[in-house]
């Protein structure tokens, strides 16, 4: 069966260490066999007997099915010995949840934590698509149960963070106490050392803001651009919605050097972003 989940034991240490890897899609080869994939983890999580040595959990995954996460996190927990998850790169959606399992969450000072709502698929009449509604909001509710364990925050701001899907740095994860510390850092992090938390809704709107402006400067440059690429006098406007675009004929101006070609396909990567 393809797992989502491999062990590497360090027969090096003093007392063998065990990692487990947690990559790809949570639970995507489980489909057809739901009830034999978290029977199989639990079985290799408790390969060492009830006695259990100290295990680190290594992270990277865009998430996938909730169940199967909350089964993992479940087993964390409940794990006799040491839980010392790290996240690699990426713990998002069901992933993150995972890693809220940990007894202490160390982040790469590259890795980023998602959390957003649940979603699924729901086809039906009104009372099915109600029944699905339900649903999805008790899922909800569950995980912002383990957030809320783990980060101390309040259920309110949890939620309206999932609203948002909200993407956090190892930086901003520590502060917000989803990780305890950073790894590869000597010194201890500062929680106002800042880091980046953005979510979708922002940044859609931030680039829809900035296209009438791009449109614009493209505009200008398909006017001002001969067929051999070299940039042609322009007139004087006596506009002055469009006096700042005489700037563009400055050399020193980046966009000015952007082969128009170029600057479509970023504009199209802009208005197709999700």
């Amino acid at each position: 069966m393809d797992k989502f989940w491999r062990w590497v034991v360090n027969e090096a240490e003093e007392s063998p260490v065990r990692t487990l890897h947690l990559e790809g899609y949570i639970a995507e080869s489980s489909w057809f066999d739901d009830d034999i994939t978290p029977k199989q983890f639990k079985t290799e999580l408790y390969d060492s007997g009830p006695s259990a040595d100290d295990i680190v959990v290594k992270i990277h995954s865009p998430g996938g099915d909730t169940f199967a996460a909350a089964q993992i996190y479940n087993m964390l927990k409940e794990y006799p010995g040491k839980v010392s998850v790290h996240v690699d790169g990426l713990a998002a959606s069901a992933a993150s949840v995972i890693a809220m399992a940990g007894d202490e969450v160390c982040v790469s000072p590259l890795s980023v934590f998602m959390i957003h709502n649940p979603a699924m698929l729901i086809a039906g009449e009104v009372a099915d698509l109600q029944v699905g509604i339900n649903l999805l909001s008790e899922v909800k509710e569950s995980i912002i149960n383990a957030y809320q364990t783990k980060t101390g925050l309040s259920r309110a701001k949890i939620a309206h963070m999932m609203d948002a899907e909200t993407w956090m740095s190892a930086h901003k994860a520590i502060e917000l106490k989803f990780a305890d510390k950073i790894l590869y850092e000597s010194e201890p992090v500062d929680e106002g050392a800042g880091g980046f938390i953005f979510d979708q809704m922002t940044v859609t709107n931030a680039l829809r803001n900035k296209l009438p402006g791009i449109q614009a400067r493209m505009k200008y440059l398909k006017a001002h651009v001969d067929d051999g690429g070299k940039t042609k006098e322009p007139e004087k406007s006596a506009d002055p919605e469009t006096q700042g675009e005489d700037d563009l004929k400055d050399p020193d101006n980046s966009v000015n050097q952007i082969p128009i070609a170029q600057l479509e396909r970023r504009l199209e990567l802009i208005k197709n972003w999700r």
